[in-house]
């Protein structure tokens, strides 16, 4: 006798169309880390430097970035969405390819937000030097 197995079928996960989506980039010194979000804060999918073939001091300059950039556009096509906000943190070198790398897709970008912090106060100033 022959065994009848049942065939499995496969789904496939349907992805969600989000009209208005959210990009952060995290500038380090040392990598580039971008990551797409919804607007709760749910995380569609990211990327970084070292993660588009670059390793060592190439992960920290402009083109890594710009690369790590256009990965996210990539999945970003998937979602359907024509308008972004984005959310920038830190001071390294990917910073301006970033924002070149997305002004020049098709997304409308609703607004920049520059989420660095900066020290203020800071610790007491060394005590004078008496000779």
């Amino acid at each position: 006798m022959a065994i009848i197995r049942n065939k499995t079928v496969k789904k496939t996960k349907v992805k969600q169309k989000h009209p208005i989506l959210r990009i952060f980039l995290r500038a380090e010194q040392n990598n580039s880390i971008v990551t797409l979000t919804d607007l709760d804060g749910k995380v569609l999918g990211w990327s970084s430097s070292g993660k588009s073939g670059f390793k060592g001091s190439k992960k920290s300059t402009p083109f890594a970035s710009q690369k790590a950039t256009e990965e996210i556009l990539e999945k970003l096509k998937a979602y359907e969405t024509s308008t972004i906000h984005l959310v920038i943190w830190g001071a390294g070198q990917g910073r301006d390819s970033f924002l070149r790398t997305i002004q020049g897709s098709d997304l409308q970008i609703e607004s920049i937000k520059d989420v660095t912090g900066f020290p203020f106060g800071g610790p007491r100033p060394k005590k004078r030097r008496r000779v």
